[in-house]
């Protein structure tokens, strides 16, 4: 799997565990492949997100917040830094130690 998929895939993980703890009205919806349950806003936050990482212009890439460049406009990266936040720390209390290296990235 190439590291944007591996990027991707993460970041709709993260995106999906924070809209299903702290957001209603669900929808299953597909992207990247992947089948999601998000609200209309988690599901725009993740488009945007995808969108973003395709197009990032770093190679390598850094860790969003450790990056020069930012390409999330403001609204979108208030919303990244919220859902990044909310399920790393959801993720590292439940012994997910392989998103820990994410989350501290």
């Amino acid at each position: 799997m190439q590291k944007i998929d591996r990027d991707i895939d993460i970041v709709l993980k993260f995106i999906e565990t924070y809209c299903q703890h702290n957001h209603q009205n669900h929808h299953s919806v597909t992207l990247h492949n992947k089948s999601l349950a998000l609200c209309e806003e988690c599901k725009e936050l993740s488009n945007y997100a995808i969108k973003r990482r395709q197009n990032c212009p770093k190679n390598p890439k850094p860790a969003c917040k450790n990056c020069d460049i930012h390409c999330y406009t403001p609204k979108y990266r208030e919303k990244i830094k919220q859902a990044m936040k909310f399920s790393g720390i959801y993720y590292i209390k439940r012994g997910r130690i392989d998103y820990l290296f994410h989350y501290f990235r």
